[in-house]
């Protein structure tokens, strides 16, 4: 109960995380009404999403209570928004499809909240007497960057596979105007033919040819996979820069460990 004598008898911690709950509470409740409308309009993948959402939700106060690990409010209340903003926002209501940065904004926040969390383990881990060793600050900021860069493409792989096992588009499709492709050379040679100003794509399917409602070529998935690989690099190197800072001095940049769990 030591631990009562410092943050939580914070008159600010507490009033922050009356706040969370309270934000806790609201999203939930939006979930739970965009579940009874997705029962009333059929839509059984709507509901699965909606109760998947709600068991995300329940893990940070699983973390919270079950554990020795601290998260700050700030960060559990990212967490929540983030979950929010893409199962709810992005999947049911296809935020994904009718704002164009949508999910490039999900990826540059999760690669920053994957980063937070790789620093937190190995600050966590390095406390133990098992794992412990004089780690520098840069070292440890690249091992949390590292974590974050493969949490992105352990991402990529899941999608990947939901694509391919139940024929869902996970890694969406983006229409370009120009090909490079070794495959398209003649002469088998190892040069790429490039062709260029693409205003079209036709299928050739059971013999028809079958035109596409599209003004080029139909990338398929690549160009989506790598753009969020991309953004997350760039989420996880603007948290890799303020832990470093952090990691120098705690105080002055108090800010980030907002973001970093800790062990009590």
């Amino acid at each position: 109960m030591a631990y009562l004598g410092g943050t939580l008898m914070n008159p600010d911690w507490l009033h922050s995380a009356l706040a969370m709950r309270r934000i806790h509470l609201f999203l939930s409740v939006i979930v739970l009404a965009t579940m009874v409308r997705q029962f009333f309009l059929g839509n059984f993948e709507g509901i699965l999403m909606c109760l998947l959402t709600l068991v995300l939700f329940a893990v940070p106060t699983f973390i919270r209570r079950h554990t020795q690990i601290d998260l700050p409010i700030l960060l559990e209340v990212l967490v929540l928004l983030f979950i929010f903003a893409a199962e709810i926002l992005g999947e049911i209501h296809n935020f994904y499809g009718t704002f164009a940065y949508w999910d490039v904004m999900l990826h540059v926040i999760n690669g920053f909240l994957a980063a937070a969390i790789g620093l937190s383990l190995v600050e966590i881990l390095n406390q133990k007497d098992l794992f412990h060793a004089d780690l520098s600050p840069l070292l440890i900021v690249l091992l949390a960057f590292t974590f974050s860069m493969t949490i992105g493409v352990l991402w990529e792989f899941f999608e990947f596979t939901m694509d391919q096992w139940f024929n869902l588009d996970m890694q969406k499709d983006t229409i370009v105007h120009t090909i490079r492709s070794v495959a398209l050379n003649p002469s088998g040679a190892n040069h790429p033919v490039t062709i260029t100003h693409v205003t079209g794509t036709t299928l050739d399917v059971r013999g028809k040819a079958v035109g596409l409602p599209v003004n080029g070529y139909l990338d398929l998935g690549l160009v989506d996979t790598m753009k969020d690989l991309m953004v997350n690099f760039v989420g996880a190197v603007v948290f890799s820069v303020f832990g470093w800072l952090y990691l120098h001095n705690r105080q002055k940049w108090r800010f980030a460990g907002q973001f970093i769990p800790r062990r009590r």
